[in-house]
């Protein structure tokens, strides 16, 4: 069951106004965690990081491990404990991988702002589901599975294009219209009243919303596996990676499993282009020529002409 540590104020994941491509990532990276992980790009004060510690409330119970812009090799991968060496003893102290793939969930808040080493660390653990650490003369191996989002402000610098395509999904946070500002301040100022009530039904009523979510992600979690992916979805995968000119071939293979994990979702025993059709921008956006090359991380009506034809008939 989702719980709020005590003392920590967080709005409810079932609450959260708008942002329905950064919700729909976060659920199919954690339905699918071979997708490969969720970067998500907005300017300041989208509630990007708002959107992503309920999420780990609502599906883990428990906030996101989050790793700060200053973290060590040691901090990450893991090292050896200080106070059992200056007594002799040679301890592992478990990095913070490790506590993801315990609590499911690691969030970098401006991941553009991490030193690329590391974040290149991470993204290969999450690909390869292994850390092997190589240190003293002594080696290890652990297999590990966790969720991975990441932030960030493209007014504060860019990542790698060799970074980028290695986030399986990127999604744009949206900026709000007058009506969907409206509901956000009224969601606000609601949460701060009843925050605290023992006795509030709205408080109530969210976490039993917060609660069928979770249920629905479980069972998509266990139904994904046994999805099927008719050989013409592949087909339109590879082509729509073709007509973006998406660089390498991640785009298509993350727009597959997206599309898998998006029928698992909705409860479908097959992918369907409908499928394909709403993860495509999620996969494509960032392995775009000229997105690798400092363009915007948009996808507009250029974007979707390039492949409308592809689910026509």
């Amino acid at each position: 069951m989702s719980h709020t540590p005590p003392g920590v104020r967080i709005l409810p994941y079932s609450r959260v106004v708008a942002q329905d491509e950064l919700k729909l990532a976060l659920e199919l990276n954690h339905v699918m965690p071979g997708v490969g992980g969720v970067l998500m790009a907005g300017p300041r004060g989208t509630a990007k990081s708002t959107l992503v510690r309920a999420f780990a409330l609502m599906a883990h119970g428990e906030l996101p491990v989050t790793l700060p812009i200053n973290a060590t090799d040691d901090r990450v991968i893991g090292g050896w404990d200080l106070d059992a060496l200056i007594r002799g003893e040679a301890r592992p102290q478990p990095g913070l991988l490790e506590d993801a793939a315990v609590r499911g969930l690691l969030y970098i808040d401006e991941v553009n702002l991490l030193d690329d080493h590391l974040v290149d660390i991470i993204l290969d653990v999450v690909s390869t589901g292994l850390l092997s650490v190589q240190r003293e003369g002594l080696g290890t191996a652990k297999h590990l599975s966790f969720g991975l989002v990441g932030t960030m402000n493209s007014e504060e610098g860019g990542l790698r294009p060799q970074l980028l395509d290695r986030f399986g999904l990127m999604v744009t946070a949206e900026q709000l219209d007058a009506d969907a500002r409206h509901r956000l301040i009224r969601t606000v100022l609601d949460f701060e009243a009843e925050t605290g009530r023992a006795d509030s039904e709205w408080l109530v009523a969210a976490e039993r919303d917060d609660a069928a979510l979770r249920e629905r992600l479980r069972a998509a979690r266990e139904r994904v596996a046994h999805v099927v992916v008719p050989d013409d979805i592949v087909a339109l995968c590879a082509r729509a990676a073709d007509r973006t000119e998406a660089v390498g071939q991640r785009g298509e293979i993350a727009a597959t499993q997206a599309a898998r994990a998006c029928a698992a979702l909705e409860g479908a025993d097959r992918v369907e282009a409908g499928h394909v059709r709403r993860v495509l921008p999620m996969a494509l956006r960032h392995r775009r020529p000229e997105t690798a090359h400092g363009g915007t991380f948009d996808w507009g009506p250029e974007d979707r002409d390039r492949v409308e034809d592809l689910f026509e008939g």
